[in-house]
């Protein structure tokens, strides 16, 4: 079992290596390039970001993205990127079990 799969309220995940490729997935996101592609085009477009318009920008730790029914957290860690998505409870908020 990965460490993935022991997040609390978690129903997929996605690791990509620095190039966007998956490493391993599981639950929603299982195999899913389509998703992972465009997580890569908003970490792409992040770096982007014009440093005189944002001084104090370094770039992002944490990356959330949120639809009515579930997250995406994306976090970057030792030159891997960790997806997960989670179910949103009736407040917006993500689910924790």
């Amino acid at each position: 079992m990965s460490t993935m799969d022991r997040i609390p309220g978690q129903i997929g995940y996605l690791l990509l290596n620095e190039d966007g490729a998956v490493i391993s997935s599981s639950g929603d996101l299982e195999n899913d390039e389509k998703t992972a592609d465009l997580i890569m085009g908003l970490i792409t477009l992040t770096s982007q970001i014009d440093p005189e318009a944002f001084p104090n920008h370094e770039g992002f730790k944490k990356l959330s993205i949120k639809y009515e029914g579930h997250s995406y957290i994306v976090c970057l860690s030792n030159r891997k990127i960790h997806i997960v998505k989670k179910l949103n409870g009736h407040d917006g908020t993500t689910v924790s079990v």
